[in-house]
């Protein structure tokens, strides 16, 4: 069942919600009173979904360091302009760039048949026609790095470990470590080839392709991705007894590619100094078109920015909107942004990325300081009427804006419902029909209320506890 704010209902749960004290005393009415109306025009919003909806149809797969993601830089600064940001600019860096040519797999012997695979980032070509060998299975990659030394010499491992399907996406970080590990592992016992069971919640023929470095280098073997149902089939296989696998992986690979950042403004006026970031990324894998990951992203806090700038009068802060390069292959966009940016990082007041599809926004994360939490309940106060819950203070910020939360840049996340996110992820069923126009719409007015609130109060998410005071 899909729970639809429309603006009327809004409107009433907005009236009906009682404030805090904390939050009455620290809030300006007509601060407050503004970011209310740019939820309610958020969830009327038609911009983000266009934006999207072009992306993706226009550009589609955006694969980093490739010709489709710099025709997507074009793309995003023509539409940014259209939308008549102040400000709309590039900045350009370089990352090692790797590509699928081939990717067939198929079991050899008694039982002949095709396997659905797709290569992982970074995987080595296989000898040119392929490679047939038998496979060993392991039930994680700590079971295979406990393997004997000479259980996989000449043989192919095959990691078959199932991802644990949760609203906030919390299985993929103890799932995706046999993507990054399989190969190195698998090479250090003598292996010629990893495979893995797809790092995904859904039982279709789709692998799930995915890095398996976040240095973008070429890993040590030749690896892939099964389908869910296809690693289910060599399972039993394997029950039966030995299994042979033939595998033809070919790939391109090149030291240096061309990739940036899209940025754009709404200059602020009073601090006009001081940024207020939101962010998402540009490229995508190349099996699906990337809405969810992250076409939808991009539309989302540009859709909101636009909001802010449309309003009469500028916010006191600017607000930097950013369109990241190259987030999938290693966070190099983040990287190259903290880098480009260093001297300038204390005049970043707050960060946020939305990178987790489309989904509803059902919890609020922050990462203030300790003397900033009343701050943090105000905008958690202020959103509530859309559906979503305080969450706790341990935010660093999605994906690339990481970078600088681990830097000590204060940062938020709206934290998107991700029960069936990791059905698309990384899929070629990544595509736009997927999105839930309300729910994206919920995004936008999340997005907008928080960052209008951020440009405009000068609050400091930085400030620290007072000392406590102590008899003498």
């Amino acid at each position: 069942m899909k729970h639809i704010l429309t603006p009327m209902i809004l409107a009433a749960a907005l009236v009906a919600l009682p404030a805090s004290a904390d939050e009455s005393t620290i809030l300006d009415p007509a601060i407050k009173a503004q970011a209310e109306a740019l939820m309610a025009a958020g969830l009327k919003d038609d911009v983000g979904l266009e934006f999207t909806e072009s992306l993706t149809t226009e550009i589609g797969p955006r694969l980093a360091g490739s010709d489709a993601e710099w025709r997507a830089r074009q793309w995003a600064m023509v539409k940014l302009k259209d939308l008549n940001f102040q400000q709309a600019y590039i900045e350009d860096f370089n990352i090692p760039y790797w590509e699928r040519v081939t990717e067939t797999a198929s079991v050899a012997g008694d039982n002949p048949q095709n396997l659905a695979i797709t290569a992982l980032g970074g995987s080595k070509s296989t000898a040119k026609g392929g490679i047939e060998a038998e496979v060993v299975r392991f039930t994680s990659l700590a079971d295979l790095k406990a393997a004997p030394a000479d259980a996989l010499k000449g043989r192919i491992a095959f990691i078959d470990e199932r991802m644990v399907r949760a609203q906030d996406g919390s299985g993929y970080g103890y799932a995706v470590a046999k993507r990054g590990g399989c190969a190195q592992a698998a090479a250090d016992l003598g292996a010629v080839a990893c495979l893995i069971r797809s790092v995904g919640t859904d039982s279709h023929r789709m692998p799930h392709t995915g890095g398996m470095s976040r240095e973008g280098a070429l890993g040590a073997l030749p690896a892939a991705a099964l389908a869910t149902p296809d690693a289910d089939q060599l399972a039993r296989l394997l029950e039966r007894g030995a299994v042979k696998v033939k595998l033809n992986i070919q790939v391109k690979a090149a030291d240096s590619a061309a990739s940036g950042n899209v940025i754009a403004e709404v200059e602020g006026a009073s601090l006009k100094d001081e940024i207020v970031l939101i962010a998402c990324h540009l490229d995508s894998w190349d099996l699906g078109t990337g809405a969810i990951d992250d076409a939808a992203g991009c539309g989302i806090v540009v859709a909101a920015a636009k909001l802010i700038q449309d309003l009469p009068l500028k916010p006191k802060r600017t607000i930097r909107v950013v369109l990241y390069g190259s987030e999938e292959v290693g966070l190099y966009g983040g990287k190259a942004y903290g880098e480009a940016h260093a001297d300038e990082l204390e005049s970043h007041v707050l960060v946020a990325e939305s990178d987790f599809g489309a989904g509803r926004v059902w919890r609020l994360t922050t990462g203030f300081g300790d003397g900033a939490m009343a701050y943090a309940k105000a905008m958690q106060v202020l959103v509530a009427p859309l559906g979503i819950v305080p969450g706790d203070n341990s935010s660093k910020g999605a994906s690339d804006v990481s970078v600088l939360g681990n830097l000590g840049v204060p940062a938020i996340s709206p934290d998107q419902e991700g029960t069936d996110y990791f059905d698309l992820h990384h899929t070629p069923d990544d595509t736009f029909d997927k999105i839930d126009p309300a729910a994206f719409r919920q995004n936008v007015a999340t997005y907008a209320a928080l960052t209008y609130l951020a440009a405009e109060t000068g609050w400091d998410f930085r400030k620290a506890a007072k000392p406590e005071m102590t008899d003498r």
